[in-house]
């Protein structure tokens, strides 16, 4: 596990042809000469500039593999000084000089002569690096270092949470499997317990965003952007979509999503014979059955998923068996620990790592194979030549994550008996059905954030109490509308990756095209899913999804054919 393993002692199956081996990447004395070597070599032939990119490729997947494994150490263990000192000495002192060095670079290949005449593979490469150079400033290098510190402010508040419960400490995490429980009573203590334990932070929370939200206006008026999210589109590469056809998802998802929730929602009431759904009503059973538990131990997570990822297909569970051999897993929830999963690349090592919060739950099974399909695609993409190239764009990345907890869905007889594999498959379906209408309220509350600056608290939580009744459930929430009006803080992207969350809804669309597929040819399926990830981002976004066998569009025509696959399913 990652609070005792040292990443930098994994197998380097790439040796560095450029890089020193013994370099100290936490020393910019050591550092600098290499960005200096790049800087002043000739670029006039397409054969010279290849090689100067696969070298800058080298330089920028070491330097990004030492601010991963700091970060790693980091949110394994939140309240260990050292870690902490050690990530924040490389975002204050190493990043802030490598950027404008890295502008330096793209630059130099934007005034390359030799630059139209590479091969047609270096297109998405050209692209990004002309968008990048057109959206530099050097006044908000310091401007991104300070929001990334208020990131980790974020990250270091929600991680403290704890509650005495049952004779006990438990994180919030941990108090969420009682909301699984068929005890209304401990249900509504547990989810109160919890919600009191937030609001006491609302207000640090509330002012972190306030200062997150005006360093990122100026970083946009900086870029010459009227506001961030004209900013946010341009630099996640928004190529080929635009905001207008985020808002024809919105509108798709309220049409035909929305409808089909709360109709699930309202037989869930009635199974469980009551008058008045709540938000503590929403996670247990409707029949009143036991939570599932398919784990106690995270060990036997990681031996059923290998089981599963061998049955999808045997490359799977040989390269998932490899993660677990290297100790590339960090799986337990503990005190200290950062709330959340994540799937981060070791970019030079080419290899993922797996971080998690495990405690047993149905919801810990689905999770690990959503980040194992990123670990999947880290592997897959791990021979292209370029950094750049070992990683797809987000909307593409999660077709990886979310269709293999699709993939994985159909095989959950490994950790559960009888009608259970049948139950744990149906509530993963109905989450999807909960998930779509979030994602447009997280999605619609950003349009409006970064199109209003300077708004106030009150009109922000207006207008995400506004978006919960256009997109919510039918769940009452009287006497907790403080709850509901601070209920978006939760949602880390909004303070750590802003303007990142359509991509989910845009890949929850492919993955459900996906297991579409692989119910009538599994093996045509799962092949082209394969053969996609392995792209990396080599290709345009449109190109990946077609390589998968999906087409790129996330309007009207798709939303309505996943809503009826859905509702097949489950009315």
């Amino acid at each position: 596990m990652a609070e005792e393993f040292d990443l930098r002692r994994l197998p380097q199956d790439h040796p560095r042809e450029f890089v020193p081996p013994e370099i100290d990447l936490g020393r910019w004395e050591e550092i600098e000469p290499l960005f200096e070597e790049l800087e002043g070599r000739g670029l006039d032939s397409p054969s010279v500039l290849e090689r100067w990119l696969l070298d800058w490729s080298e330089l920028e997947a070491a330097l990004d593999e030492e601010g991963t494994i700091r970060y790693i150490r980091m949110t394994c263990q939140t309240d260990d000084p050292e870690r902490e000192r050690a990530y924040l000495q490389f975002i204050e002192e190493i990043e802030p000089k490598i950027k404008p060095r890295y502008q330096r670079l793209r630059e130099r290949y934007v005034a390359s002569p030799a630059r139209g005449d590479l091969p047609e593979i270096y297109h998405v490469l050209d692209r990004s690096i002309s968008n990048r150079v057109a959206l530099f400033r050097e006044e908000n290098v310091p401007l991104e270092t300070e929001e990334a510190k208020l990131a980790q402010q974020y990250q270091k508040v929600v991680g403290a949470m704890t509650v005495e419960f049952q004779g006990k400490e438990q994180t919030l995490q941990q108090m969420a499997r009682y909301l699984e429980e068929p005890d209304r009573d401990l249900r509504r203590a547990a989810w109160e317990l919890s919600e009191e334990r937030r609001l006491k932070d609302r207000e640090e929370l509330e002012e972190i965003y306030d200062e997150l939200l005006a360093l990122r206006e100026r970083i946009a008026r900086n870029a010459g952007f009227p506001d961030y999210r004209e900013y946010a589109f341009r630099k996640r590469e928004r190529f080929d979509y635009s905001p207008e056809d985020c808002f024809r998802f919105h509108e798709a998802v309220e049409r035909e999503i929305v409808p089909l929730m709360r109709a699930l929602q309202r037989r869930r009431r009635e199974e469980l014979g009551l008058e008045t759904l709540r938000p503590w009503d929403l996670q247990v059973d409707p029949r009143n059955r036991p939570p599932l538990r398919p784990f106690t131990e995270a060990e036997e997570l990681v031996r059923g998923c290998e089981e599963i990822f061998h049955r999808i297909g045997e490359e799977l569970g040989r390269d998932f068996r490899r993660l677990r051999e290297l100790g590339l897993l960090d799986l337990e929830s503990r005190k200290g620990k950062a709330p959340g999963a994540y799937s981060a690349a070791l970019a030079e090592k080419r290899l993922p790592f797996i971080f998690a919060n495990a405690v047993g739950r149905d919801d810990d099974l689905r999770m690990m194979l959503h980040e194992s399909g990123h670990a999947f695609h880290s592997l897959a993409a791990r021979e292209q030549p370029l950094h750049h190239y070992r990683h797809a764009p987000a909307e593409f990345a999660e077709v990886a994550s979310m269709g293999m907890e699709l993939l994985g869905g159909e095989h959950l007889d490994v950790f559960y008996r009888g009608e259970e594999a049948a139950r744990s498959k149906r509530e993963h379906l109905e989450r999807i059905v909960r998930l779509l209408p979030w994602i447009a309220t997280i999605d619609a509350f950003q349009h409006w954030i970064y199109t209003h600056p300077g708004h106030s608290r009150e009109e922000r939580k207006a207008y995400w109490v506004e978006l919960r009744r256009r997109f919510g459930g039918i769940e009452s929430w009287e006497g907790y509308e403080d709850v509901l009006e601070s209920y978006w803080l939760r949602q880390l992207h909004l303070f750590e990756i802003p303007f990142y969350y359509i991509e989910y809804g845009i890949a929850q669309l492919g993955a459900l095209g996906i297991w579409q597929r692989a119910k009538a040819d599994r093996e045509g399926a799962v092949g082209a899913y394969r053969r996609a990830l392995g792209l990396g981002g080599s290709r345009p976004l449109p190109e990946l999804f077609r390589a998968a066998g999906l087409v790129f569009d996330f309007s009207g025509p798709t939303v309505v054919g996943a809503a009826r696959a859905l509702r097949e399913e489950l009315l």
